[in-house]
Parts: structure tokens; C-alpha cells; sequence
């Protein structure tokens, strides 16, 4: 995107994440500082565009295997910008009419996804803000779509590392399984420091800090698994998201040591 084409309200010299994510992805939905900004979170882990691209293919396999099981309904919390591969696509190839519900409070994601997804009958895009979850789960939009009565699969993807509180990122997850009926899946991912210098973590966590979101918190297996207490963690449990059920067997082996995203999936009891 060129700066002339930002949306009214919107600064493009201000970087922004869904934007930042775009671009480790290949997309072309960013501007100049987004790539700058991203380019930097480069040069300090190399591995991030590999990462973003391992935490899409994690998402594929994680929607596939709840939709296999036969949940219909899917919630996706900070959706971020369409790609390749998106939730309603992986779904709907398994059960044509599951419903799923993207959520962001991005104004350029809403744009774009409310333009891909207009014909859609299935899928919707509402705006809202994670940081306030039980508004979230309560919004008009949310309740007319998902019934909170039977299954769904929650998905916070790459998300709660950007709420710096740690009691604030359980208390959204909290909000979030206090919703869920037997049956239904929580999909959790988060960046992780692994061994990475306190020097390239501060730096990595400066450029965040230049964001609209305004920071960058890792967090490692620990949280994780608090998030997930008493639920059913699918096979093979907290694993860089690369290792979760991967397609090719040299992804199957991992070191928490190095800086990545880990994953997980769980099922309510």
C-alpha cells in the first residue's frame, strides 16, 4: 500500500502489527514503517519470517483437526489482515456451513476483510477490542453469530503476547473459557524468548514498542500451560508451533532454547 491510500484515521508512519505480520508473511497490506519496523525484528531473530509462516501452518492444522471432530463454530480473536489459508477456508472445506467469526480492531483489516468476505454467508467481521473481553463476548454481532450454548473453537493466535500484564492476558483467557461449553477448543499461541541475549530481547522489545499496539511481552511453556489448566492439551502439548503435528518429519524435533512461537491446542472436558 502506498501512504496516500491509508484510510481516514489512519497514521502510516505509525508501524502496526497486523501490518508488520502481513509482511513476514509476503503480504503487500503495509506501508513504509511497517517494513522498516519488521525488517528490524529481522535483522535481530532472522528466523521471523519462518516463524509467522509456521504459526499460519499451525493454524491450518489446529482449524482442520477441530473442524474434523465437528465444531461448526469458530471465534478468531485478532484476526489480523487475509492471507492464504485463512479460517473459514480451511473449515469450510471439511463442513461447508460452519460459522466463523473473525474479530480485530484494526481499521484496515476490517476493511479488508469485510470487502473478501461480503458474499460469504458463513463468515462475518466484527470489531473489537480483546483487551476487553467480556464486551467482546457479549457484542450484538458476536452473539447474533456464534451460540455460545454449543462448541466452539476460540482461536487467539500470535495475540496475548501484546497485553503486557500477566494478569491481564489469564483474565482474557479466563473471560474466554468461562464461554465455553464441553466440547468446545481453545487454539493459543504466543512468542516465546527461548535462550535469546537480554541485549536482542530489549532491542526486539524497543521496535514493538514503536507500534500503535505499544509493546511485546514473551512468555513462555509455564503461561501456556496456566492458560490451559484442567482443560484436555491435545498431542504433542506445548511445542513450537512448527512441531505441532507437523507435515514433515524434520519439524518434529524442537529446541526451546531458540526464540519462536510456541502453540497449543485444547479441548474443554
Amino acid at each position: 500500500m502506498d501512504d496516500e491510500q491509508a484510510p481516514a484515521g489512519i497514521d502510516p508512519t505509525i508501524p502496526s502489527v497486523a501490518r508488520m505480520y502481513d509482511y513476514y508473511l509476503g503480504g503487500k497490506d503495509n506501508f513504509a514503517s511497517d517494513r522498516a519496523a519488521a525488517e528490524k525484528i529481522i535483522s535481530i531473530i532472522p528466523e521471523s519470517r519462518a516463524n509467522a509462516r509456521a504459526n499460519r501452518a499451525f493454524l491450518r492444522r489446529a482449524v482442520a483437526e477441530i473442524a474434523g471432530q465437528g465444531v461448526r463454530q469458530f471465534l478468531d480473536i485478532g484476526s489480523g489482515l487475509p492471507t492464504q489459508e485463512n479460517v473459514h477456508q480451511v473449515a469450510h472445506r471439511i463442513i461447508p456451513d460452519a460459522k466463523v467469526v473473525y474479530v480485530d480492531n484494526d481499521p484496515i483489516v476490517m476493511a479488508h476483510g469485510r470487502a473478501l468476505l461480503e458474499d460469504n454467508p458463513h463468515t462475518v467481521v466484527v470489531q473489537a477490542d480483546m483487551r476487553e473481553p467480556k464486551a467482546l463476548l457479549d457484542h450484538p454481532e458476536i452473539r447474533a453469530n456464534i451460540d455460545f450454548d454449543r462448541p466452539v473453537a476460540v482461536i487467539l493466535l500470535a495475540m496475548l503476547h501484546f497485553v503486557p500484564d500477566d494478569a491481564d492476558a489469564s483474565a482474557i483467557v479466563a473471560a474466554v473459557r468461562e464461554k465455553l461449553v464441553p466440547g468446545g477448543y481453545l487454539v493459543l499461541s504466543h512468542v516465546h524468548a527461548g535462550d535469546m541475549p537480554a541485549e536482542d530481547h530489549a532491542r526486539a522489545t524497543n521496535v514493538y514498542r514503536s507500534t500503535a499496539t505499544g509493546s511485546v511481552t514473551t512468555r513462555g511453556p509455564a503461561h501456556l500451560a496456566s492458560y490451559t489448566e484442567g482443560l484436555e492439551v491435545l498431542d504433542p502439548g506445548i511445542v513450537p508451533v512448527r512441531s505441532w503435528r507437523p507435515e514433515f518429519e524434520e519439524d518434529a524435533a524442537y529446541d526451546l532454547g531458540k526464540p519462536g512461537i510456541l502453540g497449543v491446542v485444547a479441548r474443554v472436558p
